[in-house]
């Protein structure tokens, strides 16, 4: 992959303390089912209206690990990518299908709207990232655009495979994306039923700071540990009503994360900064998981690809879990 400028974009604001937007309709809409090679009109519903495409695309740009995860899966025409800067190796380690010959875009903290045109796009497509409507219009004067696809702050990657699947002509291949992922999770529900009722808390530590807990069901994360059998801790959902999805701790409440399996993002601090933090029952029992950004993005912003690699990262954790009386 060629390397063609510098993303300085934040961690989405899963878990430094953004709130998640009430639940809408998420699903995609398409005008047609034609085949690739006489591909009708698509129409895409989204965020901010919907987007028309004539034809198959065939150079894609993607400011969006879901979106670039989910149409390198499928084989897509990617012509472009950003990627996060800060994993110093560049493509995060399950990104390994992207093509070679697409051009990582670099950016500081706008989008670089002339590295994107200077691609040729005939389709952009991203999240987070295109943060308002007026973001998406000044895309859209580059290339047909498709943002946030519903109300949620992160989209759940199935939603987006079901619109590459009609984008592409390929929704064979996106439902069967979307297949052989509900059957890695089953087969994992299967090897640990242990994890069934048992509750845990994805915490984001900021040294010095606060702890910012996740605490809305409908985050990325959220569905990815419900499809496991796992609740979000119910005194968390407590504490945080009204908050917006998150709930922020001061240090000196970290006994409120109680919860069996403890996520943990350190930011590279030491957690033994967090008072009372070797007496917690995750950490007594070895059910504690110790994030860096890979593992939180992972789970944060899952896609097939990402979640098989994140959740073996935190298998150890999972295992002590699932034994627990």
């Amino acid at each position: 992959m060629r390397r063609a400028a510098i993303l300085l974009l934040a961690l989405p604001a899963l878990l430094l303390g953004a709130c998640s937007n009430d639940d809408g309709d998420d699903a995609a809409d398409t005008g047609g089912d034609a085949p690739a090679a006489e591909a009708a009109a698509v129409t895409i519903e989204h965020l901010y209206g919907s987007t028309e495409l004539e034809g198959t695309p065939e150079r894609i740009v993607s400011l969006d690990t879901q979106w670039t995860d989910v149409l390198s899966a499928l084989e897509a025409p990617l012509v472009g990518v950003i990627l996060d800067p800060q994993n110093d190796n560049g493509p995060y380690a399950w990104q390994t299908d992207i093509p070679e010959d697409a051009e990582e875009i670099e950016a500081t903290t706008a989008i670089p709207y002339e590295a994107i045109a200077a691609q040729r796009p005939d389709l952009i497509v991203g999240t987070w990232q295109i943060e308002d409507e007026a973001t998406y219009e000044r895309l859209s004067e580059i290339a047909p655009t498709i943002p946030l696809l519903g109300q949620r702050q992160v989209d759940p990657w199935q939603d987006i495979a079901e619109a590459a699947g009609k984008v592409l002509g390929d929704e064979e291949g996106a439902q069967a994306l979307v297949d052989e992922y509900d059957a890695f999770v089953a087969g994992l529900r299967e090897e640990l039923p242990g994890l069934e009722g048992k509750d845990y808390a994805l915490v984001n530590f900021v040294a010095g700071d606060a702890l910012y807990v996740v605490a809305d069901p409908e985050d990325g994360a959220s569905q990815l540990f419900a499809e496991l059998g796992m609740e979000i801790d119910p005194e968390i959902l407590e504490e945080a009503a009204g908050s917006g999805g998150r709930l922020q701790l001061s240090l000196e409440r970290a006994d409120m994360l109680d919860s069996d399996l403890l996520l943990l993002l350190t930011n590279g601090a030491d957690p033994e900064q967090i008072p009372g933090y070797s007496q917690l029952p995750a950490v007594q029992n070895d059910s504690v998981a110790l994030l860096d950004r890979p593992i939180a993005t992972g789970l944060n912003t899952p896609t097939p690809l990402s979640v098989p690699w994140a959740l073996e990262q935190i298998r150890p954790a999972l295992d002590a879990v699932a034994a627990a009386s």
